[in-house]
């Protein structure tokens, strides 16, 4: 495919002849313009690159029309498709700069997104995958290279975690990668872009991104105590608000579960069955605001303090404290993760 704006027939027989096309940064993963039409300003997106375009294309096809559904709007309209093309012709939105404490209504436009997906949905997008036995090594291997013992218990516990996440009930619609950057913060509020991972599951895994660090994303930040507070509060009563039922699952296992992800240190382009957690005793890497090792040493204080709580997670509580302490003891240069988003 060529860098020429893919709008045939079909779009234009629906929207109009576009105007003055603007091409926009992207990932190498699509390519998107800026468009006048006769009626409005659009975003024009071409889903390329890669076997899995076709996937990608239709998970963010499925979601956008999911979330339509929200009473308040969470994404921008979706004015028309080509699918032959992989094109999304979609409402164009301004920018702004957000607010100190934007994760608060983060929280809240999340949790309506979520909301968006009912029981009958079932089959509309891929179940949401967590992390499996070979996470769990990987994460063992790498306490094992920091010279921290792990006590008997531990990897029972990381077993029975990995069902838990597994058999996590839920058919939330989930971004899949709801990054800084994915939102669009709106005079009208804050609205979703960039669907190509969607998924249905539990929505306390993405709920967590605000505690663990943002685990997919370039841009990681960490909140103060309170406003993190402020924010799961927020999500709580909106989820409450939208369906009439409280939140379901633990923080305590998403924030593990993203712990034992090595695949979430490094950008999707790179997670290619590498045993990224191992790299991190030999190497570091920067990927967006933070290197693999603070990413690391962020999540690690985060589980080791949440799960210290947890019946069903001490130990992992335990011996994340202890790999936490090693690494810094190790590498005393390391900085913790930023606390504003760029």
């Amino acid at each position: 495919m060529g860098t020429q704006l893919p709008f045939g027939d079909t779009l234009r027989a629906a929207l109009g002849v576009p105007e003055r096309p603007l091409r926009l940064s992207s990932s190498p993963r699509s390519r998107v313009w800026r468009v006048e039409l006769p009626t409005s300003t659009a975003v024009v997106k071409q889903l390329v690159g890669g076997p899995d375009a076709d996937e990608r294309y239709a998970r963010e096809v499925a979601a956008l029309r999911l979330a339509a559904r929200a009473g308040v709007p969470v994404v921008p309209a979706l004015l028309a498709t080509d699918p032959a093309e992989r094109v999304l012709v979609l409402e164009h939105l301004e920018h702004q700069r957000p607010a100190g404490d934007w994760i608060v209504g983060y929280a809240t436009a999340l949790a309506r997104l979520h909301a968006t997906a009912r029981p009958d949905d079932v089959g509309a997008l891929p179940r949401w995958q967590g992390p499996n036995q070979g996470d769990v090594e990987s994460f063992l291997r790498l306490a094992g290279a920091l010279e921290v013992p792990v006590t008997s218990g531990v990897s029972g516990e990381l077993d029975a975690l990995v069902d838990r996440l597994d058999q996590a009930p839920g058919h939330a619609l989930l971004h899949g990668d709801p990054c800084p950057g994915n939102d669009l913060h709106t005079a009208s509020g804050i609205r979703f872009i960039d669907f190509e991972q969607a998924s249905l599951g539990s929505g306390v895994m993405e709920l967590a991104y605000l505690r663990i660090g943002f685990p997919t994303c370039w841009c990681v930040t960490s909140a103060s105590e309170p406003l993190l507070e402020r924010a799961e509060n927020a999500y709580r009563e909106a989820w409450r608000t939208a369906t009439g039922s409280e939140v379901h699952g633990g923080l305590a296992d998403a924030c593990a579960g993203w712990l034992i992800r090595g695949d979430a240190l490094v950008q999707r382009a790179h997670r290619d069955g590498t045993d990224h957690l191992a790299r991190t005793a030999h190497q570091d890497w920067t990927w967006g605001t933070a290197t693999a090792r603070q990413r690391l040493v962020h999540r690690l204080d985060v589980v080791g303090r949440m799960a210290a709580a947890d019946a069903s997670l001490t130990g992992l509580s335990s011996l994340s404290t202890a790999m936490r302490h090693r690494m810094l003891a190790r590498w005393p240069t390391l900085r913790p993760v930023p606390t504003q988003r760029p």
